[in-house]
């Protein structure tokens, strides 16, 4: 019989910006086997005083190759996945909310890269961080996500799908699919691919930055 027990755990997140000054604050969720302290490195170049960058951490790390050197963090894996999501959820929630008390007039934008968009969509729609834009970067939407018929938050968000042509995790079928889903579903996606493999690309970022 499988029991379980909820612990106190400290979670790791790095920052970047003036979170007094920010016109918008952004939520950037790594993929698999990253750490948010490189990640974070991605959105650097943005003006640090309109732009607050989160970058939290995935709550499983790991040896990346055999037991030592490089270290990687991850958001969940298939075992015990329910009480990741919702340990993910609490996380997040509890982080986003000291944010937004400091500066609730700055815009709220979500990314999500690789394995982290699929936590970012969960979040977004059912933790207590509604994102204004949400940014699904290289990543499936959660096929098992239910959304409700009225009233998702993505029906009040502008949502963005983007993928590298370069992408060596998703092929010209694949993101055509999940483009055609997306487009096809009322989650009011708009889609597109740049010149690039499975990566953030600082440039599309600055791009994205100034659209907000």
């Amino acid at each position: 019989m499988v029991h379980s027990i909820q612990l106190t755990k400290t979670y790791r997140y790095f920052t970047h910006g003036n979170l007094d000054t920010a016109k918008s604050i952004w939520f950037v969720l790594h993929g698999y086997g990253q750490l948010p302290e490189y990640f974070i490195r991605k959105f650097q170049h943005l003006p640090p005083e309109d732009h607050f960058i989160v970058a939290p951490e995935g709550m499983h790390r790991f040896y990346l190759n055999g037991t030592s050197g490089r270290v990687g963090a991850s958001w969940m894996t298939k075992e015990a996945r329910l009480h990741d999501i919702e340990d993910n959820i609490r996380f997040l929630n509890s982080l986003a909310e000291q944010f937004s008390a400091k500066n609730a007039q700055a815009k709220k934008v979500l990314l999500g890269f690789s394995q982290g968009g699929a936590t970012a969509a969960r979040w977004h729609e059912l933790g207590n961080w509604q994102a204004n834009k949400f940014i699904l970067w290289a990543s499936i939407f959660p096929p098992d996500l239910e959304l409700p018929k009225d009233n998702s938050h993505f029906s009040t968000s502008n949502n963005l799908f983007l993928v590298g042509t370069e992408d060596e995790y998703f092929s010209t079928e694949k993101t055509a699919e999940i483009t055609k889903h997306l487009k096809n579903s009322p989650l009011n996606f708009t889609c597109y691919s740049y010149s690039g493999n499975h990566s953030v690309d600082p440039i599309e970022i600055e791009l994205l930055a100034k659209k907000l």
